[in-house]
């Protein structure tokens, strides 16, 4: 896995490693070890948040910083990314400043190095703090929507860029199998047209942009006590926490309170939050309403930064300008006990197909209504 999805040298952590000195990252059951900043990602993502909501971030080294600069595809130690991080920071600020009439410090603005800024944004409440928070989020939406404009401006084809994030998600894979992690099944695949067009039939709103999963990955682990520390190692390794997208989690598996029960801290970025979806079963985020009653499942939507130097003309980058794009991929989770008792009865995936079929063609015959 290479910072984000790329073909850049990694310079996030070491390769997982089998063996006494693979280090924490890996814990199951009552070994899970999990930082604050852990505690929050994982919050967030349960709960199909928004990080523009967030008051703080909770990281503790530049090592920290310079992994999730990694996970967003930026790498501190290479000159176009610090020119772009540099730009992204003045766009910012200016807008900041211009637009919403807000006052920045000097410091904050300008002469603290980017590498802080992060940290600033972790520290003690204050006005710097909160500065830091407010810098770092704009300078998130920015870049996101530089990166969807490449997009749509770069002659790239959707399955260039897609093979790209499976080949970078299924090296992680490997990694986590050689490491020890109780992977029972991995696997992905591309929505085929047939059922992108059954999904928009069954949308209100009928645009192909709001088709999330074109890209989906499936990972089913050993036990249900393998869930946080996967999903930790996967917001490590692979998913950055700011770009999973907002409102689009279901979660039926995974408790929030037992999630709080791990750390006794109370840290918590948004005080007082729900989870956006309706309530489920033991009070978890709703399921899709054509699953089975009893079908259970931790299902989410981010946006993957990819790098897209290696399909760049030669000197494309000579004027500076960045080389991220972003692919919305799914990711579907859940234990080998969860994953047996869903393809039983009305819960299997024959059935699922066949009431969303059943809802289309009501939708699509429905007469008129009489007086």
């Amino acid at each position: 896995m290479t910072g984000g999805m790329t073909g850049k040298p990694d310079n996030r952590e070491p390769p997982l490693r089998a063996g006494p000195d693979s280090g924490p990252l890996w814990q199951g059951s009552n070994g899970t070890e999990l930082s604050l900043q852990d505690i929050g990602e994982i919050q967030l993502l349960l709960r199909g948040q928004s990080v523009i909501d967030w008051h703080r971030l909770a990281l503790s080294s530049e090592a920290d910083v310079r992994r999730l600069l990694s996970l967003n595809a930026l790498d501190l130690g290479d000159a176009g990314d610090c020119e772009r991080l540099a730009e992204l920071r003045q766009q910012a600020v200016r807008y900041i400043v211009e637009v919403l009439k807000l006052r920045l410090d000097e410091s904050v603005a300008e002469r603290t190095p980017w590498v802080q800024i992060p940290l600033l944004a972790s520290g003690k409440a204050g006005p710097q703090q909160r500065q830091a928070c407010m810098l770092l989020k704009v300078m998130h939406i920015i870049h996101h929507l530089d990166a969807r404009e490449l997009r749509t401006t770069l002659a790239i084809s959707d399955n260039d860029i897609f093979s790209l994030v499976e080949e970078s998600v299924t090296r992680m894979f490997d990694e986590l199998r050689t490491a020890g992690v109780p992977v029972v099944e991995f696997s992905w695949s591309r929505k085929t047209k047939e059922s992108q067009v059954t999904k928009l039939l069954l949308k209100k709103e009928t645009s192909a942009a709001r088709v999330f999963d074109r890209l989906r990955f499936r990972l089913i682990v050993r036990h249900a006590a393998d869930l946080v520390p996967t999903l930790r190692i996967l917001l490590h390794r692979c998913i950055p926490f700011n770009y999973v997208v907002p409102g689009q989690t279901v979660n039926t598996l995974i408790d929030l309170a037992s999630l709080k029960a791990l750390h006794d801290d109370g840290f918590d970025t948004e005080d007082g939050a729900a989870p956006v979806a309706p309530a489920g079963p033991a009070g978890l985020a709703g399921a899709n309403e054509f699953s089975g009653q009893s079908f259970r499942l931790l299902n989410f939507i981010a946006d993957l930064p990819v790098r897209v130097d290696s399909l760049l003309p030669p000197g494309a980058r000579a004027d500076g300008k960045h080389c991220v794009v972003f692919v919305t991929a799914e990711f579907q989770i859940m234990d080998k006990g969860t994953a047996e008792a869903n393809e039983q009865g009305d819960n299997s995936h024959t059935q699922y197909k066949h009431r969303q079929h059943q809802h289309v063609r009501v939708r699509l015959l429905r007469e008129p209504r009489k007086p």
